[in-house]
C-alpha cells in the first residue's frame, strides 16, 4: 500500500533555533504549512527559545547548557573553533546514524557545509534537498595570522560546499539570481536547481492602525518615521542613513532601529554624536515586529552589496516583503533581488546605500500622504506571496525525489 504522508526532516545545521531572527522564523513557517500534508521533525543545532511548535517537532543536534542573552542572532557556527566544530560534525554524524532512517527525504538548509548532511544520508539511502539562501564570499580585510587562518578555513569548507552541492540530485535556490550564481560558481547543472522563494505569513503581517501603534509606543503623530528592523550584522549597513539623518538634522524625521546584533554598539555611539532623533529599541518578538512597522512612514533595507558575491544581492529577503504586506513603502538597493521586489517611485525607492545618495533621498522625501499611497501599493504587490504556494512546491520535488529513490 502506498504511503500517504511523507515523513520530512528539515535539517537547519547552521542555526540555533531564535525566533526572532530571520532564518529561524523561515524554517517554522514553511514547516508549518508543510505538516499539513506530511510528517516534519525540524532540527536546529539548538533551541536557544522555546517555541510552540505547532503541528511539527522540534529537536537538536547538539543539545547542551546554554545562555540565551548570549545571542544577538541564531547563526550556529559564527566564530565557532576548531575544536567545537569538529565535535559538532561528529554529533550532526551521530544524529544520521541513529535517525535518519526514520525520515523519507531530508531538506538541508543553507550553512557553512552545505550538502554534507544531504550526503550522509544519501549513503544511508535517504534522499537529501539542499536549500541554498547565499553564495559566501570572503569580504573581511586582513590584519594578522588569525585572519589568514580563516582565510583558509573558508577556502577549504567551500571547496568542500562544491563537492557536496554537485553530488546533490536537487537544490532548491530561493531566488533566480542565486540559481545564476550557483550555476557559476560550482558548475551545478541548471536542470538539478529549482527555484522556490520565500513566502509570507500574511495573517501577522498586515496593516495596522499607524495612530495606535505611535500611542502605545509613545512616538509623536506628526513625525516621519524611519524605521530599519533586523538584525544589525555585515550584510546591513545603517551608517549612511545614520550619517545623512545627522547631517540633515531634520527635526520632524526620525530614525528608529528595532533588532540586535553585532553591528548595534557602533551604531548607537555614531548616533550618540547625532542631534537628529534616532532611536534604538532592541530585539522585540517577532509578533511584535508589525506594530513596530505600523508606526512607520518608511521602511529601510540598506543591505550592504558589498557583502554579496559581485555586488549583487542574491538571497532571498523577508525583511522587504514583510514591510511590504504591512502597507509600508520600501527604500533599499538597486542590486539583485531587491529589484525584483521593490517598483521604484510606486511601491518604494531604489537607491546606493552611500551618504551622498541618502542625502539626496531625504532632502526630496515625498509626502506622509504619497507614502501612504505607495504603501498600499507595496501591499497589493505582495499579496500572492504566501507559505502555503511556497510549501507545495517543497511537497512537489520531496514527492519527486522518493519516487526516484
Amino acid at each position: 500500500m502506498k504511503k500517504q504522508r511523507l515523513s520530512i526532516c528539515y535539517a537547519v545545521p547552521g542555526h540555533n533555533l531564535l525566533s526572532s531572527a530571520g532564518p529561524s522564523r523561515n524554517v517554522l513557517y514553511l514547516a508549518q504549512e508543510l505538516s499539513r500534508w506530511a510528517d516534519v521533525t525540524v532540527a536546529f543545532r539548538r533551541v536557544l527559545e522555546p517555541v510552540e511548535a505547532g503541528d511539527f517537532e522540534i529537536v537538536e543536534f547538539q543539545p547542551g547548557i546554554k545562555n540565551p542573552t548570549q545571542w544577538v542572532d541564531d547563526a550556529a557556527v559564527r566564530d565557532t573553533g576548531l575544536v567545537d566544530f569538529v565535535a559538532y560534525m561528529r554529533a550532526l554524524k551521530r544524529f544520521v546514524d541513529e535517525r535518519m532512517d526514520a525520515y523519507d527525504v531530508v531538506l538541508e538548509k543553507s550553512w557553512l557545509l552545505s550538502g554534507y548532511l544531504a550526503a550522509l544520508c544519501k549513503r544511508r539511502g535517504v534522499p537529501g534537498i539542499v536549500v541554498e539562501n547565499i553564495v559566501r564570499v570572503w569580504n573581511r580585510s586582513f590584519s594578522g595570522p588569525k585572519d589568514l587562518l580563516s582565510y583558509a578555513r573558508h577556502g577549504l569548507s567551500q571547496a568542500l560546499v562544491g563537492r557536496y552541492l554537485r553530488d546533490a540530485p536537487c537544490i532548491i535556490a530561493e531566488t533566480g539570481q542565486l540559481k545564476s550564481a550557483l550555476v557559476e560558481r560550482w558548475r551545478i547543472p541548471a536542470s538539478r536547481i529549482e527555484v522556490v522563494n520565500l513566502g509570507l505569513n500574511h495573517r501577522l503581517f498586515r496593516p495596522c492602525n499607524q495612530a495606535e501603534a505611535r500611542r502605545e509606543l509613545g512616538i509623536s503623530p506628526r513625525s516621519t518615521i524611519l524605521l530599519y528592523a533586523g538584525v544589525l550584522d555585515e550584510t546591513h549597513s545603517l551608517t549612511p542613513v545614520i550619517d545623512a539623518v545627522t547631517r540633515l538634522s531634520y527635526p520632524a524625521v526620525e530614525l528608529h532601529v528595532v533588532g540586535d546584533g553585532a553591528r548595534r554598539a557602533s551604531y548607537e555611539e555614531r548616533a550618540k554624536q547625532s542631534p537628529a532623533k534616532i532611536v534604538f529599541h532592541g530585539r522585540v518578538s517577532h509578533e511584535a515586529v508589525p506594530q513596530y512597522i505600523a508606526l512607520a512612514d518608511l521602511c529601510l533595507a540598506p543591505y550592504n552589496p558589498a557583502a554579496f558575491p559581485n555586488g549583487e544581492i542574491a538571497y532571498s529577503t523577508l525583511k522587504i516583503p514583510e514591510y511590504m504586506a504591512c502597507a509600508r513603502p520600501v527604500a533599499s538597493v538597486p542590486s539583485g533581488h531587491v529589484k525584483t521586489l521593490i517598483q521604484d517611485l510606486v511601491s518604494g525607492f531604489l537607491l546606493p546605500n552611500d551618504v551622498r545618495s541618502w542625502v539626496n533621498f531625504l532632502e526630496s522625501l515625498p509626502s506622509r500622504d504619497r507614502l501612504r499611497q505607495m504603501g498600499d501599493a507595496a501591499r497589493r504587490a505582495v499579496e500572492p506571496i504566501t507559505w502555503e504556494n511556497t510549501a507545495r512546491q517543497y511537497l512537489e520535488l520531496c514527492q519527486m525525489l522518493t519516487t526516484r529513490s
